[in-house]
């Protein structure tokens, strides 16, 4: 006999629970837009094996997380996979989803373990880091910017560049950064499993954050100047565009500006894709195989 609760009287037109996508959220539009195509990307993937799939914010962008809960509750769906869209563990998650058994007190859920550090997510990474890494003007400051102009380092300024060996590159993967030491040290082994796996060919690879917790992105700048980097390459590790990745490339470029013999380099984020969405879906099904073997 199953352990979750068994609703009559409501016709539920998917066969499996739905999927629930959580994201941290921001006051970012771009961050809130690459969200929102993510999850319809899985929506019109799942659909065709009959699971909805919806998603919510845990605080500050709509729809909240408190929002997408109730809405597949009054469709009758009292089971979900609920599954945080980071590549790190969410420490607000726990609180959030009991909260919602509060106010829901029929809602079971499975959860679904973060993305990173899946080996596709590291594939992904050496995509960014080889796209960065092709001979293209560098990145550095424009001169003439009057200094309330916000710099947008995508669109680097024409400047020849001479060719620069990998084991004269150096990497540096940012992170976000948090409060939990468990989680900034996941970032730090990402790093090394992406040197190992993906950039071997590269100088190093050195961790840095975006906030919270040191090093900065300067300071893992700095750290590949004095171990003798010619040329640095930064990587987001981080899922989608917006404020976020704006910050890395300001400090970036922040940076550069003060060291003009340095060749400094910023990838893109991880992004919407197939292959994110196929990792996805993998945590999807792992929790339901997980579920099924508890109450079996």
């Amino acid at each position: 006999m199953s352990k979750y609760p068994q609703v009559t009287g409501v016709e539920i037109p998917f066969m499996k629970p739905p999927l629930l996508l959580i994201g941290q959220g921001s006051h970012d539009d771009t961050g809130a837009a690459e969200f929102g195509r993510f999850v319809h990307r899985l929506r019109c993937r799942l659909e065709e094996s009959s699971a909805e799939v919806s998603g919510g914010y845990l605080v500050k962008a709509k729809p909240r997380l408190s929002e997408s809960v109730a809405s597949l509750v009054s469709r009758g769906h009292h089971r979900l996979v609920a599954l945080p869209l980071s590549l790190s563990r969410m420490e607000e998650f726990p609180a959030a989803m009991a909260l919602e058994q509060e106010r829901h007190p029929t809602l079971m859920y499975d959860y679904g373990r973060p993305l990173g550090p899946d080996p596709r997510v590291l594939s992904l990474l050496a995509e960014r880091l080889t796209e960065a890494a092709a001979e293209m003007p560098r990145l550095r400051p424009l001169d003439d910017v009057k200094p309330r102009l916000r710099v947008v380092p995508s669109i680097p300024v024409e400047e020849p560049g001479e060719h620069i060996d990998p084991a004269e590159t150096a990497v540096v993967l940012v992170g976000e950064g948090s409060t939990d030491p468990a989680a900034n040290a996941e970032v730090h082994r990402v790093s090394r499993l992406f040197w190992e796996t993906h950039a071997y060919d590269f100088m190093t690879v050195e961790t840095a954050f975006v906030s919270v917790t040191p090093p900065g992105v300067p300071g893992g700048l700095e750290r590949c100047r004095r171990l003798g980097a010619r040329r640095v390459i930064v990587v987001p590790y981080l899922l989608f565009a917006g404020g976020m990745l704006e910050r890395v490339w300001a400090q970036a470029l922040a940076y550069g500006a003060g060291h003009p013999d340095l060749d400094i380099r910023c990838a893109e984020v991880i992004g919407d894709c197939e292959v994110l969405a196929d990792v996805v879906i993998d945590r999807y099904e792992e929790a339901l195989q997980l579920a099924e073997g508890v109450s079996a």
